[in-house]
């Protein structure tokens, strides 16, 4: 299989008819382990290298790159491993956790708008705007905290949401944004899995909040979410990939190939000097040929 198929085979094309239940968590397309994938990972984080580098010097287009999933998916992980290879100066990590006082006097969107990526470079929201449809979603008590007018809190909002989210993701394209977003699809069997190692291992318990088993009882609710928002905001400028979580290896190389392609697509060069900058290198290829 070539490796650009590895993303394809994810991306949904067809976000009304989506369906979270056709998407299988356990799903590896073939590979068979962590070291069977390894090359194709290697591959692609060589690539994705390459291609940062001329997006970096091009410096017209910027990636936001939007990471949503259930805890212990492994976004951590596909952060550290995909973008291992890449120039740090050329990358930036924003996590969206509980908005400070100061984000909730503003619209949900303004402290993702401070975040974006500046041209050049690859920006990555661990997790995003897209909270205010899931965990919003899943605890509406959430919602009185955001002091919106009673007036605009009505049963449309979600729908006016992903509406509003849509119209965002449509801005940045049109100044050069351009948004990947990845669900990473952990099966609840796999997240118990993870949950108890954490316990279980000492150098993992810095990771488990008991918080994260509470979560967990609303695991059916937050499917639904998860479903309704794929289905409303995937788009042809702005998609979302429905990854299989299970193998966190397999994760990784589906991520790095969609990053890849999304750059291919993008048909970046290093940018040629003009006449007036080739007589400033000839001036200083003779100070330097001179020196003594």
């Amino acid at each position: 299989m070539k490796p650009s198929e590895y993303a394809k085979r994810f991306r949904v094309m067809d976000g009304p008819n989506f369906r979270l239940k056709d998407f299988d968590p356990a799903e590896t397309l073939g590979l068979k382990s962590k070291e069977h994938a390894q090359e194709t990972l290697d591959h692609g984080i060589a690539r994705l290298c390459d291609l940062q580098e001329k997006l970096f010097a091009q410096d017209r287009w910027a990636i936001l790159v939007v990471l949503q999933a259930m805890d212990a998916a492994g976004k951590d992980g596909t952060i550290k491993h995909v973008m291992s290879g890449v120039n740090p100066q050329g990358c930036s990590v924003n996590s969206f956790k509980e908005p400070s006082s100061e984000e909730l006097n503003h619209d949900y969107l303004w402290r993702a708008a401070h975040a974006l990526p500046e041209r050049g470079r690859i920006g990555i929201f661990n997790r995003s705007y897209y909270e205010e449809v899931l965990v919003v979603r899943v605890h509406p008590e959430i919602l009185s905290r955001e002091r919106l007018p009673a007036d605009l809190v009505s049963g449309k909002i979600w729908q006016e949401r992903f509406e509003d989210i849509k119209a965002f993701e449509r801005y940045l394209g049109r100044n050069g944004i351009v948004v990947l977003k990845f669900f990473l699809n952990v099966s609840k069997k796999e997240q118990k899995r993870r949950f108890l190692e954490r316990l279980d291992l000492p150098e993992k318990n810095w990771k488990f909040s008991a918080s994260d088993v509470l979560e967990r009882q609303h695991w059916d609710e937050y499917m639904t979410a998860y479903e309704e928002m794929i289905r409303n905001t995937s788009t042809k400028r702005a998609p979302w990939y429905v990854v299989p979580a299970d193998h966190k290896w397999f994760t990784r190389v589906v991520v790095a190939e969609a990053l890849v392609h999304a750059l291919n697509k993008l048909d970046l060069s290093f940018p040629q000097v003009d006449d007036e900058k080739r007589k400033d290198l000839k001036k200083a290829r003779i100070i330097l040929r001179d020196e003594k």
